[in-house]
């Protein structure tokens, strides 16, 4: 027995920011000084660099779970479920709800039980929880939920992800450039035909890497002394990811018991578009293969970052045909993997 996806959803927020969004704003480097390129440079080398030309935000009067619920609805529909039959409700996110113009994440009670409240489940045996995995959440709550579905514990979870990270971000780290909102989701159920999960791998580097994300001081200590926001070293996360990420990938794939060669598709957290490319064609040279055209399915360009959401949203887009030179058919074999914050990488192998 293993799980099989029969519903997705995602929530892609209304307010498209562009580039432009960021002409005005005071960037500081970490040692509180005004950085010496004009703002339209810096937005072009972020371009060049991620691909990120837009990101979506939230509306001012949506938080998280908001944009979880939606997703959920969403993929209850495409399933054609009755959510009184759910056994788990997995919501993977980082920072809570945090409401538009306030600093405060509010998590309790968790973002799980919120949107099991909002689907009006009578089901007390519906079990709502949260996971804090980093980026990597989503595919974390796909791997439990897996694990529940083989163990006999469930039959059938709903895995959300969803995130604002436009509430967490510091107005004067060209980094906030980089993120963004947005949600997305997945009903597994249990399966015993050949479809569905077929391996998994999941990994926690902590001991040298646990700050290469993490929540600091805003570089403009006049203006935001106490408040915290996320932060990164984004040399070192390319470093660690061009290399573990394309290990766990081959270790993950070498387990499902396919060849390199019957891989349709590599769905990949949407990151950094030229840190994305560079693991999958890291991932092939470990077979040493060129990376094919077409394998590696991206829309950071115009979604930005929204770390949780990034991987279920895409899948979404192209199982609704959204992403007219990207399908995925019947007994088609996809990698998913992803690597953030902790710091955390995660794979799986599925047959559809």
């Amino acid at each position: 027995m293993t799980s099989k996806i029969i519903g997705v959803g995602n929530y892609i927020p209304p307010e498209t920011i562009t580039n432009l969004f960021f002409d005005q704003h005071h960037f500081i480097n970490k040692n509180g000084e005004s950085l010496k390129e004009p703002n339209d440079i810096i937005a072009r080398k972020l371009k060049e660099i991620t691909g990120i030309e837009e990101r979506r935000y939230a509306s001012e009067h949506q938080v998280t779970s908001d944009l979880g619920l939606i997703a959920a609805q969403r993929a209850i529909e495409n399933s054609k479920i009755d959510p009184e039959t759910l056994d788990y409700i997995i919501f993977a996110h980082n920072f809570g709800d945090v409401r538009f113009g306030t600093v405060q994440s509010d998590s309790v009670p968790s973002l799980a039980s919120r949107v099991k409240h909002l689907l009006k489940i009578k089901n007390n045996f519906c079990v709502a929880y949260d996971v804090l995995f980093g980026c990597p959440g989503w595919i974390e709550g796909i791997i439990q939920a897996n694990a529940f579905i083989k163990s006999g514990i469930a039959k059938r979870c709903l895995v959300i992800g969803a995130e604002t990270l436009s509430r967490v971000v510091d107005a004067h780290d060209r980094d906030s450039m980089i993120y963004a909102d947005g949600a997305g989701a997945a009903i597994l159920e249990a399966s015993e035909d050949n479809s569905g999960i077929q391996s998994h791998l999941s990994a926690s580097y902590t001991l040298n890497e646990k700050d290469f994300l993490f929540f600091g001081k805003s570089y403009n200590n006049e203006s935001c002394p106490d408040t915290k926001y996320i932060k990164m070293d984004g040399r070192k996360i390319y470093e660690f990811a061009l290399v573990n990420v394309a290990d766990a990938m081959k270790k993950c794939m070498d387990a499902s018991g396919y060849s390199i060669d019957q891989l349709d598709k590599i769905i990949i957290h949407q990151a950094n578009e030229k840190m994305d490319e560079a693991i999958v064609k890291r991932f092939y040279q470990l077979y040493d293969l060129p990376m094919p055209e077409n394998i590696m399915p991206m829309v950071i360009s115009k979604l930005g970052n929204s770390s949780v959401a990034t991987i279920p949203t895409l899948l979404t887009m192209i199982l609704n045909g959204e992403l007219p030179s990207h399908e995925i058919k019947e007994g088609n074999v996809v990698l998913f993997a992803s690597v953030g914050a902790g710091m955390n990488i995660n794979s799986f192998v599925y047959k559809f």
